[in-house]
């Protein structure tokens, strides 16, 4: 069987880095955009983040510029974007695709194995979030509109 740990991604400097080095975590993957009207979930998603011990859990933000062309900036300026307005400390990736011919192969297998409402493969927009258990396999998809810090309960039962 498959699980997250079967893939790479880039990092936001265009490195490559093997998603089993979160092997044993859970994981918290969403898909971001600097200029939408779910980004200030990027100061719940730190406080996520920093409420869990970075042994256990982790939060993997992938930028996409699929929705309302919310994402326009480079890499780097996604990075600096996510650092002075938000402080983020938990790993941003390279901005990817996660709907249409090149979605990256990590949200393929995200939407794969855990579909949107009335079964839709489709991410609908902005800040949709998989919950990753320790194993490596996604057990529950939330909605943009979920707060992360909603997310805590469901996350400590995982832990």
């Amino acid at each position: 069987m498959t699980t997250l740990y079967d893939f790479s991604v880039l990092t936001i400097d265009q490195q490559q880095q093997a998603l089993n080095a979160y092997r044993g975590k859970v994981l918290l993957i969403v898909n971001t955009a600097s200029y939408c009207g779910f980004t200030p979930q990027y100061k719940e998603l730190q406080q996520l983040y920093e409420q869990f011990n970075p042994d256990q859990f982790s939060i993997l933000a992938f930028p996409c510029n699929q929705f309302g062309k919310q994402e326009p900036n480079s890499n780097t300026e996604i990075a600096e974007f996510c650092q002075t307005q938000f402080h983020v400390t938990f790993p941003v990736f390279a901005k990817i695709d996660v709907n249409g011919k090149n979605t990256a192969s990590v949200y393929q297998y995200l939407k794969q194995q855990q579909s949107g409402i009335a079964g839709s493969r489709c991410i609908k927009w902005n800040f949709t979030k998989f919950l990753i258990d320790k194993n490596g396999i996604p057990i529950k998809r939330y909605a943009p509109f979920t707060s992360p810090l909603s997310l805590i309960a469901t996350i400590k039962q995982y832990l």
